[in-house]
């Protein structure tokens, strides 16, 4: 069998070989802005009044559990 005819399509169209033309070619990945919301511009003390206005439930369900069963290992607590 002669090699010329295992070769299909057109050199360089492997999986992954225009990934590595690209990273060849000294291609670079897109740049994006570090803030990741709007809420980073706020100061720090309204964000964390933000936070406890929007995870008040579960901080009332934490403080109900702990009034009703006590602390979790509170009897291994050395202080």
């Amino acid at each position: 069998m002669n090699d010329e005819s295992r070769t299909t399509g057109k050199p360089g169209s492997v999986m992954g070989a225009n990934t590595d033309s690209k990273i060849e070619r000294g291609c670079k990945a897109p740049t994006f802005d570090q803030k990741t919301s709007d809420d980073e511009t706020l100061p720090r003390e309204e964000r964390e009044r933000l936070w406890r206005i929007e995870n008040a439930e579960a901080i009332a369900e934490q403080n109900e559990y702990v009034a009703k069963h006590g602390l979790p290992f509170a009897k291994y607590r050395q202080f």
